[in-house]
């Protein structure tokens, strides 16, 4: 690995190689003819008014008058001559239960995601590193995608550029997702985070600027609320959606602060890439010299069996060949192709709308899976948290708070959890490639685990309820026997007042009454020293003195 600065070493500790400045080379085939990166935001909603629900909350919000946001139409409209072929490609490439879920039933218009976007933004101007010049792209998409009962909501971020160096193209994929520094440098600037950001409106007005130097902001955030603040741009982008304050809907982080991405980069000639290249931006690292490995030749000895998709990439091959390869770390999904062939830049037909549609939706189920369990963990955490057996009350609402959690797990295993979401070889492929890498498989069994033992513990506590119910009954019906066979056995009225006035005898109605109420309280209120009397009474091992003291202590105070 190439030496490293004082700054980069300061990094390691994020499992991070240093960047280190490459020089742009003067290879056009090295050259990024068309580029396109996408963000994936997974965000924890979190309502304030828990008697409104969460979408009436979020569409209140959302569509205010102070609002830059506005919710989509219907991904496939009704009119077939409004449906554009990209999106017709795209519904078919799923199955129909994900198809359902995506896009609504026939019957029923519109599924269990509610889609907004804003437009407000047309550009951003991204100054990757200290001292270089800054880098404009075209925002082509800003979308909130909200998913109904599981209060997770994923922020989706599109920019495109055209002839850009492919040192710049790896420093904006490394750089540009960040909604917070890991650190600073000695000399204040922010780790691996870019130097500058800028949103642009049509008219090339800056509308919100990053502030990751802010050392002092970003610390107070953590000392005052212990959740680390996001930068301004990102506030900007996601209001009136808010971290703090009294806004009726919030959000939280779900996990570091690392965005997750997608990137899609058309190459002059992608064989000029190296084996050395490929893992960097199938890693998302920095740019570094093509001839040098960015980390150990151990543990990239099999990268291209974990992280690459390699039934389009054949570099032996010419002809009328369209070499394309798919790399996919969990964290971020690659595409480099050839833009010298006219299909992969068609963003009608080509490879660049199945990237833009049918694999951006394989990368939001995959990243919504992975959001909405974690989410459904800390919940769980959280709840165990609250849990003191001392207090009633919140035994009372550590029941209500599981069995809520196990209605929710329900409803997401039923409505949005997939193993298969395609019988298309390449997106049935490329979704288990991310999800192994997501771990997904493994933290919905982890967290149907914990909810089966929360629920065991319902069951056995409500078990261990009615058990002391039924002692309680089993007493005052033994005493209430008692009682009952003695006035049965003397069969006679102790009181003759058959023909006494009404009055007395409602009167001695009325004090039978609140003797034998009392009477039996008094017995549910002793009943598991009395149950224990009895159990000691019943017990041919013990002696009478033994049965005796078990009789008396019904009274002691303990």
């Amino acid at each position: 690995m190439a030496a490293t600065n004082n700054a980069d070493r300061k990094s390691l500790e994020s499992a991070e190689p240093a960047a280190r400045a490459a020089p742009r080379s003067a290879d056009p085939g090295r050259v990024v003819r068309q580029f396109r990166q996408i963000l994936l935001w997974p965000l924890q909603l979190i309502p304030r008014d828990t008697g409104a629900g969460d979408q009436d909350a979020l569409a209140a919000l959302m569509c205010g008058t102070d609002s830059h946001w506005a919710e989509t139409e219907e991904a496939i409209p009704l009119d077939p001559g409004a449906l554009q072929e990209h999106a017709y490609r795209e519904y078919v490439s799923f199955l129909p239960h994900v198809q359902r879920f995506l896009y609504g039933g026939a019957l029923a218009r519109g599924g269990p995601i509610r889609v907004f976007a804003r437009h407000d933004i047309a550009a951003t101007r991204i100054t990757p590193t200290s001292g270089e010049a800054p880098l404009a792209f075209n925002v082509a998409r800003v979308e909130l995608h909200f998913f109904q009962d599981v209060d997770v909501a994923i922020l989706a971020v599109e920019i495109e550029g055209r002839d850009l160096a492919l040192e710049d193209v790896q420093e904006v994929m490394y750089r540009f997702g960040r909604s917070y520094p890991a650190g600073w440098t000695d000399h204040g600037e922010a780790w691996h985070c870019p130097e500058r950001v800028e949103w642009l409106d049509g008219k090339g007005r800056v509308l919100a600027t990053s502030d990751y130097e802010q050392r002092d902001k970003f610390l107070s955030s953590v000392c005052r609320r212990q959740v680390p603040t996001i930068a301004s741009h990102w506030k900007y982008l996601l209001a009136p959606l808010s971290r703090e304050g009294e806004a009726p809907l919030t959000y939280g982080l779900v996990e570091h602060n690392w965005i997750p991405l997608m990137a899609y980069l058309a190459m002059g000639d992608p064989h000029s890439l190296t084996a050395h290249d490929h893992a960097r931006l199938g890693l998302v690292l920095p740019p570094g010299d093509p001839a040098s490995a960015p980390y150990a030749a151990a543990f990239l000895g099999d990268f291209n069996q974990r992280y690459c998709y390699d039934r389009f990439h054949d570099p032996r091959r010419g002809d009328d060949w369209i070499d394309t390869r798919m790399m996919c770390c969990g964290h971020a999904f690659v595409m480099v192709a050839d833009a010298r062939q006219e299909v992969v830049t068609d963003a009608e037909r080509g490879l660049l709308a199945q990237f833009r549609n049918t694999f951006f939706l394989l990368g939001l189920i995959a990243h919504l899976h992975r959001a909405a369990l974690l989410v459904l963990s800390d919940r769980l955490a959280r709840i165990i948290g609250r849990l003191d057996t001392r207090r009633p009350q919140s035994v009372e609402n550590f029941h209500a708070d599981i069995r809520q959690a196990l209605e929710i797990f329900l409803r997401f295993s039923h409505r949005y959890w997939f193993y298969e979401v395609s019988n298309q070889a390449v997106a049935r492929d490329l979704f288990r490639l991310w999800s192994d890498h997501l771990a997904t498989t493994r933290l919905y069994n982890d967290v149907r685990e914990e909810l089966r033992d929360m629920s065991e513990y319902l069951d056995s506590d409500l078990l261990r309820r009615s058990s002391a119910t039924i002692v309680r009954l089993t007493v005052v019906a033994i005493l209430s026997l008692i009682g009952t066979a003695t006035t049965g056995f003397l069969g006679m009225n102790l009181l003759d007042e058959a023909d006494a006035p009404l009055a007395i005898k409602v009167g001695y109605f009325g004090v039978v009454a609140v003797l034998t109420t009392m009477l039996t309280v008094y017995t549910v209120i002793k009943a598991n020293r009395l149950a224990e009397f009895l159990d000691a009474l019943a017990d041919t091992r013990l002696y009478w003195r033994r049965k005796l003291q078990a009789f008396f202590a019904i009274w002691e105070k303990r």
